[in-house]
C-alpha cells in the first residue's frame, strides 16, 4: 500500500521558532524542504509490508501500539520495499557497567542499548524531525493550530474514547491530515539526554488530549520502547536531487 506524500514547506525554506516551556530555552532551526506523509501510517499500510491481512474495518485507522524503535525500523524496510537507500543504521551495544552490574542510579538516565545513525543524504523514509513536524503541522499558519479545533482534529471533546480513520477531519493548508489530535507521532529527535537519556520527542496530541494538548508548540517525550495506544508515527523523506 502506498505512502502518499507531499513536499513541504510549500514556500521554500523557513526559520522555524521553537520553543521548550519546560525550559524556557528558544531557538531556530532552518528547515529545508522535505517530503512527508500526508497522513500517519495506517495499519493497512504497516500490514501490507508485512504480507499480513487487515480486516476492512480496521484499514485506515493509525498504526498505534508501536515504539520508536519499531517505526524506525519500518522506515528502512519500507526504504528497501521502494529501493530506496535506508536512512538508519541500526546496531545493538552492551550498556556501560558499573562493576559488574549494569544498573543505573535513579538520578541518571537509564542507558540505551541501541545505536541509531541518520545518513542525512539517504533518499529513504524517515521520521520527522521535531523542527520538520512543526513546520508541516502549521501548514503555513502562525497560531497554536491551523484552522477550528474540532473541524481539524480528533481529541477529547468529540473522540468518544477512541480512534478513527485517518483523514475524516479537515487538512491543513498544505493537505496534511490529523497533525493535530488523533494520535501523537514520533520524531527522530532526542529530548534531552543528560536528564532523560535516551527519550524522543512526540509531537501533535491524541485522541484522549484536552484541547490544550493539541497546539502545534506542544512538545513532549517518551522513552523509545514504550509502544501507546495513542501514539503512531508519519513518515518523511530527504529530498536529494
Amino acid at each position: 500500500m502506498a505512502i502518499e506524500m507531499i513536499r513541504v514547506p510549500a514556500g521554500g525554506p523557513v526559520a522555524e521558532a521553537m520553543v521548550d516551556r519546560r525550559t524556557g530555552q528558544t531557538w531556530t532551526v532552518n528547515v529545508d524542504p522535505f517530503e512527508i506523509g500526508t497522513t500517519v501510517v495506517t495499519v493497512g499500510q504497516w500490514n501490507a509490508l508485512r504480507g499480513t491481512s487487515t480486516e476492512p474495518s480496521q484499514a485506515d485507522l493509525p498504526k498505534v501500539d508501536v515504539s520508536w524503535r519499531q517505526a524506525i525500523s519500518f522506515c528502512n524496510e519500507m526504504s528497501l520495499r521502494d529501493e530506496l537507500a535506508p536512512a538508519y543504521t541500526i546496531m545493538t551495544v552492551e550498556p556501560p557497567t558499573r562493576g559488574n552490574t549494569t544498573w543505573t542510579p535513579h538520578h541518571e538516565p537509564a542507558a540505551d542499548d541501541w545505536c541509531v545513525t541518520w545518513d542525512r543524504e539517504a533518499n529513504g523514509y524517515r521520521l520527522p524531525t521535531d523542527a520538520e513536524w512543526q513546520v508541516a503541522c502549521r501548514g503555513g499558519s502562525t497560531g497554536p493550530r491551523y484552522g477550528n479545533l474540532d473541524e481539524i482534529a480528533w481529541y477529547a471533546n468529540n473522540s468518544e474514547g477512541s480512534l478513527h480513520p485517518v483523514a475524516r477531519k479537515a487538512p491543513n493548508a498544505w493537505g496534511l491530515f490529523d497533525t493535530l489530535g488523533g494520535v501523537w507521532e514520533w520524531c527522530w529527535d532526542i529530548y534531552d539526554a543528560e536528564v532523560y537519556g535516551a527519550y524522543r520527542l512526540i509531537r501533535g496530541g491524541g485522541w484522549s488530549d484536552p484541547p490544550w494538548g493539541c497546539r502545534v508548540g506542544v512538545r513532549r517525550k517518551t522513552n523509545p520502547q514504550a509502544a501507546l495506544d495513542d501514539l503512531g508515527f508519519r513518515l518523511a523523506r530527504t529530498i536529494t536531487d
